[in-house]
């Protein structure tokens, strides 16, 4: 996590590597109070923001405006390795209070969620100003 300043604000910005096998996907979902940037470090991913699809690989950049519907997967074998980076601190503290951390820097598949982890998720979300419009892209 970085904190950068302006000549009239403090910025705080975040930072968050994620390490991705086939298969994972966010569902449809808006943030209310934060650009999203996702900046693909390997492997590739399939975007769709505001409804256009886009095939981002190593080195691209994909933005996803506050306000403005987006979900991704991955959906080639070798999986993803990403940055993403937003303003602000919702994201980042929805992942620290639904995460379990990992033990090994080795990725695996995540098994499916129960009934109860999704909506707990989602009423966590809620609370963070990101709303679940709609289910994940296919992978």
């Amino acid at each position: 996590m970085r904190v950068a300043f302006d000549q009239v604000n403090l910025i705080k910005r975040d930072t968050l590597e994620h390490r991705m096998v086939k298969g994972d996907a966010t569902p449809l979902h808006i943030h209310r109070t934060e650009d999203e940037v996702f900046y693909l470090l390997a492997g590739q991913m399939l975007f769709e923001v505001d409804g256009v699809q886009i095939r981002a690989q190593a080195g691209d950049v994909v933005m996803a405006p506050k306000g403005v519907p987006h979900r991704f997967v991955v959906d080639v074998s070798e999986g993803a390795h990403c940055l993403t980076i937003m303003r602000g601190s919702d994201f980042e503290t929805v992942v620290r209070e639904v995460s379990t951390p990992a033990v090994t820097r080795l990725v695996v598949p995540a098994p499916a969620p129960t009934a109860e982890a999704v909506q707990r998720l989602v009423s966590t979300l809620a609370a963070h100003s990101i709303d679940v419009l709609g289910p994940p892209l296919a992978a």
